[in-house]
């Protein structure tokens, strides 16, 4: 379904036309005159009066010669891939009453895509013609825009079309990628409705941000890409099992780390990574990845080899939890990661020891939501910037989520790789700067990991 910007505008492609038929059902704003729709009408005024003045002031600041911005073209059209089931399933109703009036009223024109199944979108963008569109429009969780991604490194093309940048507008239970854009962007922390209207609010700026991508390998051969986390453990139990409770959105989360903390568990195996800093060996060989769609991944060797020597492999064989983490937030509510800035090639690896206390963990994670938890000083949590890592886990227990996605349990390596894929934002942490340093060494510490 496409709709036409009330401003003029011209459309690539012999015989289009800027003004096609809406959709009854999908193209006009809800105009039901009750109370519901009349106070989300205010709401949306409102938006869009803050949105021209936002709009107006960015605009002239980005034609400002002495502080230039990457930006999307104007007039602008975009293609929405919507997911009408994710978290709570008011996508499609929040698009139209929230998301589309600011976009008319900015100029941006759009095409709106719903998804029917599991893995829909990363086939609608991999056959995709990426030359109709400035922007991918993402509206669901973090999912949707792993999809994405995936599928647009699927294409023959993926060099080219890993460039064309993309917007997430967080529809979903998590949002942490939306949230994370949110932080990076200067504004406060907040969920459902407002972090949606900030997301559009940048969408309608335009100001495009590089981000870090994150490169995986399995054992039994597949690659996938991340744009936010890999997680083992605690956390990616919570994730998965609180699928059940999706119809409750973010809360499921909750009630998932309560009902994970009753029967707190314990996973085997064997974590190695390459910290910031640390001197790059190039293997001998064919770099990883070579024979396959994406970059290659030259600080890896294969998973059949032990990683190479000038890698740390942590002397503990027990944990709770393992994250790696590209981005600050992990949830519209959990600020995992405040060191990060999304660029800068940059994995912050976190990770819990066995033996803690199920209190000192709850209190780690009602800390997390103001981003304090670094704070408690506890001794089994560590933290260390990386730029590569691998996982092997000793057995089933325990499930894998990339990016919120479920993964066979079993090994997996990654290498982070800056700067390779546009976001719509608008970040000022992006500009360059110090690179994060791991937390202070303990001196009980038998390896060179640094615990907080």
């Amino acid at each position: 379904m496409e709709h036409a910007s009330p401003h003029p505008l011209t459309w690539g492609g012999t015989g289009e036309s800027p003004c096609q038929p809406r959709d009854p059902c999908l193209g006009e704003v809800d105009k039901d005159p009750g109370a519901e729709a009349a106070g989300e009408t205010s709401v949306s005024v409102a938006s869009l009066s803050l949105a021209l003045r936002s709009l107006k002031e960015f605009r002239a600041e980005a034609t400002d010669a002495r502080h230039p911005k990457r930006l999307l073209p104007r007039p602008c059209r975009v293609l929405v891939l919507l997911n009408p089931r994710g978290g709570t399933g008011k996508a499609l109703h929040l698009f139209q009453n929230r998301v589309q009036p600011m976009l008319q009223e900015a100029g941006v024109s759009f095409k709106l895509r719903l998804t029917e199944r599991r893995n829909h979108a990363r086939e609608l963008v991999r056959d995709e013609d990426l030359s109709s569109w400035d922007a991918l429009v993402v509206m669901s969780g973090d999912g949707l825009m792993h999809e994405v991604v995936n599928g647009l490194m699927e294409r023959p093309d993926w060099e080219t079309a890993i460039q064309k940048p993309l917007c997430s507008l967080p529809a979903g239970s998590g949002n942490a990628l939306a949230a994370s854009v949110n932080h990076y962007a200067g504004n406060e922390q907040v969920t459902n409705e407002d972090l949606l209207t900030n997301c559009t609010l940048l969408l309608c700026h335009g100001e495009l941000s590089p981000m870090n991508l994150l490169s995986l390998h399995t054992a039994s051969g597949s690659r996938l890409f991340s744009v936010l986390s890999l997680g083992w453990g605690f956390v990616a139990d919570v994730d998965v099992e609180s699928e059940k409770y999706r119809c409750l959105g973010k809360i499921r989360f909750t009630l998932g780390t309560f009902l994970r903390l009753a029967a707190l568990r314990t996973y085997h195996g064997t974590l190695s990574y390459l910290p910031v800093g640390a001197p790059s060996k190039i293997s001998a060989g064919p770099p990883v990845g070579y024979d396959q769609p994406g970059p290659v991944d030259s600080l890896l060797v294969p998973l059949e080899q032990p990683v190479p020597e000038n890698w740390t492999v942590v002397p503990e064989h027990e944990f709770v939890l393992v994250l790696a983490l590209l981005h600050s937030h992990l949830g519209s509510e959990m600020y995992a990661a405040p060191m990060a800035r999304g660029t800068g090639g940059v994995i912050h690896l976190f990770y819990i020891r066995a033996g803690v206390p199920r209190s000192t963990l709850l209190r780690l994670f009602m800390a997390m939501e103001k981003g304090t938890h670094m704070d408690l000083n506890c001794p089994n949590l560590v933290y260390v910037p990386v730029v590569a890592f691998r996982l092997e886990p000793r057995d089933t227990r325990g499930v894998i989520t990339v990016d919120g996605e479920q993964l066979a349990t079993e090994a997996v390596q990654g290498q982070v790789h800056p700067g390779s894929f546009q976001l719509v934002g608008g970040c000022p942490e992006l500009k360059p700067g110090p690179e994060p340093s791991p937390l202070p060494c303990s001196e009980d510490s038998a390896s060179s990991e640094f615990t907080s």
